[in-house]
């Protein structure tokens, strides 16, 4: 298992040299005022703790990505393993930290308002309309998979409906209360049950020898399916996903000073990376080999892929308190992905959050979208979510190279990973059935091109607005108290 456990110490080598290089590119400004104090409302706006800041951060960017994803994944082979160490430190955690902390510069505001001041006026209501859609195909996904996982863990004891309708109940409380009264308190505990399932079953891996492929790039896909795009569509929470910068901004108006910036949004990142690692490890040496996996992938999907893994390495008491543990993640960024949705809606309009009323007649038609998106097939869901996710992560992406290029900084850090994966979501749509379904080769070509020109304009709106001195920060001057 040398790949398996070079990986993972690769990644904890990239938050302590990459994501320091990272940090000091953007430039920290450790006596700035941050949102958590300069837009105080009680509500949204609460200083907390750099560690409850982090834990809140990973189960709200994690959900059942870092470990449906790398078990899909693990179908490919050991080049997942390399997707998710270079594209966490190269790709994700970058995206994750630059989102983060140009928000804290511009009060906590979310993706689409970023979009708006760095990209221009027109992408605010693409964004608005991507992020609101990725937001309310997180929350649904997250109601249906944490259900369906309870409902197999008491054996259909309980009707799948009424623990569905228990997860929305804790969902609509989590979005409309604040957020220290109920996220804020549970969140400690769900954490525990995370660390349970996913050290639990890497140190279980590594104790029972596991035989855990080596580096291959070879595509062990059963179904013969091509490694490129479809890698970055299947592997996203654990690598790279445009949902992070939608969550980014609930922490950044919670962070008491910038300097913990890095560990809260580039460090929890590595460790997503770091359970998506163990979860691919998993699915690669637990089934007898890849056609073994397809064929519980088949008959069960990736939660009896969870439960067969968590009952073989920890045991029945361990291994469902493993599962318990996996069935928090989803809750954990449905509950966000819901109070997100509703964030960025108040924003869009400039609706004061503060009276609930307020809160609630945003988040009741939000719900009833959801409610009726349950009811369609979970696999179409999924590769839709797959597509808004990558697309918003090279948005995001932008967002941080135009911030980075106007400040005559090294805008390089996000503007490739931000190419390259402009080139895949154009291919993927292109090519894949839910899009164009065009021939492949048709499609890498249309990618291509599509990048190009896209980048030029880019390069060209950069220029611009280098030229007119584009406010990069919003000014805080009138502030007197430091964070």
């Amino acid at each position: 298992m040398y790949t398996f456990l070079a990986g993972i110490a690769l990644l904890i080598l990239g938050y302590f040299t990459y994501g320091k290089f990272v940090e000091k590119v953007f430039g920290v400004k450790e006596e700035r005022a941050t949102p958590a104090y300069v837009n105080a409302d009680g509500v949204d706006y609460i200083p907390m703790s750099t560690s409850k800041n982090s834990l809140i951060q990973l189960l709200n960017i994690a959900g059942t990505g870092p470990v449906f994803g790398p078990i899909m994944g693990a179908l490919y082979g050991p080049v997942a393993f390399i997707w998710i160490v270079i594209g966490a430190i190269f790709a994700g955690a970058v995206h994750d930290y630059l989102t983060g902390m140009i928000s804290i510069r511009n009060r906590g505001a979310h993706l689409p308002e970023l979009a708006s001041k760095f990209l221009g006026k027109v992408m605010k209501h693409v964004v608005n309309a991507f992020a609101v859609l990725l937001l309310l195909l997180v929350g649904t996904v997250f109601v249906s998979t944490p259900a369906s996982l309870l409902h197999v863990l008491m054996n259909g004891k309980v009707a799948l409906g009424i623990i569905i309708a228990a997860v929305f109940f804790y969902y609509i409380l989590a979005t409309l209360m604040p957020i220290d009264k109920i996220i804020g308190r549970l969140y400690p505990y769900f954490g525990a049950l995370l660390l349970i399932s996913a050290v639990g079953v890497g140190i279980g891996l590594v104790v029972t020898g596991a035989p855990i492929p080596e580096l291959s790039l070879q595509n062990f896909h059963p179904d013969h399916l091509p490694v490129f795009p479809l890698i970055f569509f299947t592997i996203t929470c654990g690598a790279l996903s445009g949902f992070h910068a939608t969550q980014t901004s609930i922490i950044s108006r919670t962070t008491q000073k910038e300097k913990q910036g890095r560990k809260i949004f580039y460090g929890m990142m590595i460790a997503e990376a770091i359970i998506a690692m163990i979860w691919a490890a998993a699915g690669m040496s637990l089934f007898g080999g890849y056609d073994g996996l397809n064929d519980v992938l088949a008959a069960g999907g990736p939660g009896a892929v969870v439960s067969e893994v968590s009952v073989a390495m920890l045991g029945a008491i361990g291994g469902t308190l493993a599962v318990l543990g996996v069935v928090v993640l989803p809750i954990t960024s449905g509950d966000t992905a819901f109070r997100s949705a509703r964030m960025i809606i108040a924003e869009y309009f400039n609706i004061a959050q503060k009276k609930f009323s307020s809160r609630l007649w945003i988040a009741v038609p939000l719900f009833a979208i959801s409610v009726v998106l349950t009811q369609i097939d979970f696999n179409v869901l999924w590769r839709y979510f797959s597509w808004a996710n990558q697309s918003t992560a090279v948005i995001a992406l932008f967002v941080g190279a135009m911030y980075l290029y106007v400040a005559k900084k090294n805008y390089f850090i996000s503007l490739i990973p931000g190419t390259f994966m402009l080139i895949m979501v154009i291919t993927y749509i292109l090519n894949a059935p839910i899009g164009f379904n065009l021939p492949m080769n048709v499609s890498w070509i249309g990618g291509f091109i599509g990048s190009a020109i896209l980048v030029a304009l880019f390069f060209a709106a950069a220029k611009k607005n280098r030229a007119n001195n584009l406010p990069l920060e919003d000014d805080i001057s009138n502030w007197n108290r430091v964070a």
